[in-house]
C-alpha cells in the first residue's frame, strides 16, 4: 500500500502545534493540519508490510496493540497517497462511525503497531485520518443519509457517549426508530464533558449529532432514567433498551481532611468549566474558581493531564501533578517489544504548557496524598504527600507500593482534582433495570455478549467493560447493534470488523 518507496523517501510530518504560552489563551484546537499534498506523501509511507499490525486491535502485554475498530488502514493510506479522497472516506467509514472524533482524541494504538515504526517513525495515520474525514465535510461526502425503509421496530439507548452514538448510527442505518435518552443538557457523554474544549471542539460533536438527527434519530436531553423517567415506562414504549451509561464513579482518595473544603473530582471540574465556556465563555461565573490558586492534580492519566491545562488556562498560580505509579521510561524496555504499546514516558499538552509557564514537569512520581490539611474554617490549605516504594509483602509474598519512612512533604495547595479514574456503572441505573454488577461494578454479560439476563435490556461501552478509550467504546456500540438487531429481526446485515 501507498508508495512501495515511500517510507524510505519521505520523512513523518504531523501536524504542527501553537506554542505553548500562545495557546493557554484559549480553549480552541490549537493544530495546523498538513496541505492535502503534504498529507498525500504521508499516505505514501504506508509500506506493503504483509501484515498490517496496525488494524488488528489485539491486546497484548494488557494493552491495546492496534485499531480496535479494525480500520482498513494500509487502504485508505493508499487512496489517500493517489487522492482518491471519496473512496478513502468510504473504506473509513466502513468500520469507524465517529472519525471526527477518534482523529481528534485517540491516543493512536495503531501507530504503536506500525511496522513502519519498528526500526524508524511510524505512518502517520491519525493525520491520515483526520484529513479523510475533514475532506468528507467539506465536500458533502458526510451529508444526512437517512434510511429507506424502516422495520417499524423501536429502540432506546441511555447515554450519548461513544457507544451510545455508535450503537443508535448502527440501529438507525438498519432501519429501526432509535431515541436517545441524555442526562445531561448536551449530546455527547464523555466527548461533550469529560474532555475539554482544545482537545476537542464541541463543534465537531454538534456538527455530527446534527446529521444523526436528520437521518432520523431522536435525542431527548435532560432526562435521568430511573429518576426523571422509571424503566417500566420505558420498557413499555420501546422493543428494546440499550444501556450505555458508562462508567460513571470517579475513584475517591480516602484519606484523612478528605471533607476539606475545595476537593473535586476532575470529571466535575471538567464539565463546569466546558458548560461555562459553552454557554456564557465564562460570563456566568458557573465554574470551580482556578485563578491565582495553587492546584494539586491527583492522577497521571489523560485526564490528569486535561485538569492541568485546565487550570493554566483559567489562571492558576501554580500546578502540581500527583502520579502514584514511577515514571516509565524514555525508550521502550526489552520486556515491551513492538508491536506493544509503549510503556514510555508521554509528555501531553497540559504538561507541556505547566513546563512553558512554571519552568518545570508538573509531575511528582511515586507519591500519594497522605492528607489533606484544612484551616480553622475547614478550608483545604496544603497537602501531606508521602514516597512510595516497592517492596515485598511478608503475608502474600508480592511486590506492593508501601510508604517510605519519612518522605512526608507538606504542599500549599488551595485546589485539589482529583483524577484516578473511574470504577464503574452507577448503581441506581443497574438497579432500576434489574442488571447485576460484578465486582469491578461493570454490568454482568456473557462472554462476547451485549445482552443482560433482562433479553429486552442491552448494554455497551465503559458499563460494560469499563473504563477504556473511545475506539473501544465505539467498537462495543457496533457490536451490541448487530446483537440487539438479530434479536429483533432473527438475522442481521450490520457488519462487525
Amino acid at each position: 500500500m501507498g508508495k512501495p518507496t515511500g517510507f524510505m523517501e519521505y520523512d513523518r510530518k504531523t501536524s504542527s502545534s501553537e506554542s505553548p504560552n500562545s495557546r493557554i489563551g484559549h480553549f480552541n484546537e490549537f493544530h495546523s493540519h498538513l496541505t492535502m499534498e503534504e498529507q498525500r506523501l504521508q499516505g505514501a509511507r504506508c509500506m506493503e508490510c504483509g501484515i498490517p499490525f496496525c488494524q488488528s486491535g489485539m491486546m497484548l502485554g494488557g494493552m491495546t496493540a492496534g485499531c480496535p475498530l479494525h480500520n482498513l488502514i494500509p487502504e485508505w493510506n493508499d487512496l489517500v497517497y493517489t487522492g482518491n479522497m471519496s473512496m478513502a472516506y468510504k473504506r473509513l467509514k466502513k468500520t469507524n462511525n465517529f472519525p471526527e472524533f477518534t482523529s481528534r482524541v485517540c491516543p493512536a494504538p495503531c501507530e504503536s503497531s506500525c511496522t513502519c515504526g519498528l526500526d524508524g517513525d511510524p505512518v502517520a495515520i491519525k493525520e491520515n485520518e483526520y484529513a479523510i474525514i475533514e475532506y468528507a465535510y467539506q465536500n458533502g461526502l458526510a451529508d444526512a443519509n437517512p434510511p429507506k425503509v424502516r422495520t417499524g421496530k423501536k429502540v432506546a439507548v441511555i447515554g450519548s457517549g461513544p457507544a451510545g452514538l455508535a450503537v443508535a448510527d448502527q440501529l438507525n442505518k438498519r432501519g429501526h426508530s432509535v431515541t436517545v435518552y441524555e442526562r445531561s443538557d448536551r449530546i455527547g457523554g464523555l466527548l461533550m464533558y469529560g474532555i475539554p474544549n482544545m482537545k476537542l471542539e464541541k463543534s465537531a460533536i454538534e456538527r455530527k449529532t446534527e446529521i444523526m438527527k436528520q437521518e432520523g434519530i431522536t435525542f431527548v436531553t435532560g432526562i435521568e432514567i430511573g429518576k426523571d423517567m422509571k424503566s417500566k415506562e420505558l420498557l413499555s414504549l420501546f422493543d428494546k433498551v440499550v444501556l450505555a451509561c458508562g462508567a460513571s464513579n470517579p475513584r475517591d482518595l480516602n484519606a484523612p481532611g478528605r471533607d476539606a473544603k475545595g476537593i473535586f473530582f476532575a470529571v466535575d471540574f471538567l464539565t463546569q468549566t466546558t458548560k461555562s465556556l459553552l454557554n456564557s465563555s465564562f460570563e456566568d461565573n458557573k465554574f470551580i474558581p482556578v485563578k491565582d490558586k495553587n492546584v494539586i492534580v491527583i492522577g497521571g492519566g489523560d485526564t490528569g493531564n486535561d485538569c492541568v491545562g485546565t487550570s493554566i488556562r483559567l489562571g492558576a498560580k501554580n500546578v502540581v501533578q500527583i502520579e502514584m505509579m514511577p515514571k516509565a521510561p524514555d525508550c521502550r524496555a526489552d520486556s515491551n517489544p513492538w508491536p506493544q504499546w509503549p510503556k514510555v514516558t508521554k509528555t501531553d499538552y497540559g504538561q507541556e504548557e505547566a513546563i512553558a509557564v512554571f519552568g518545570k514537569d508538573p509531575r511528582v512520581y511515586e507519591t500519594t496524598v497522605k492528607e489533606f490539611i484544612k484551616d480553622k474554617n475547614g478550608k483545604l490549605k496544603a497537602v501531606k504527600t508521602v514516597v512510595l516504594e516497592w517492596a515485598k509483602d511478608e503475608a502474600t509474598g508480592r511486590m506492593v507500593m508501601k510508604e517510605k519512612a519519612g518522605s512526608e512533604k507538606t504542599l500549599d495547595a488551595d485546589l485539589v482534582l482529583i483524577a484516578a479514574g473511574f470504577l464503574g456503572a452507577q448503581k441506581y441505573v443497574a438497579d432500576e433495570f434489574g442488571v447485576v454488577l460484578n465486582e469491578r461494578t461493570n454490568v454482568v454479560t456473557k462472554a462476547g455478549r451485549y445482552v443482560t439476563e433482562n433479553g429486552k435490556v442491552f448494554v455497551a461501552g465503559d458499563m460494560r467493560r469499563g473504563q477504556s478509550l473511545v475506539v473501544w467504546a465505539i467498537r462495543e456500540g457496533i457490536e451490541a447493534a448487530r446483537e440487539v438487531d438479530e434479536s429483533l429481526m432473527g438475522y442481521s446485515n450490520l457488519s462487525v470488523q
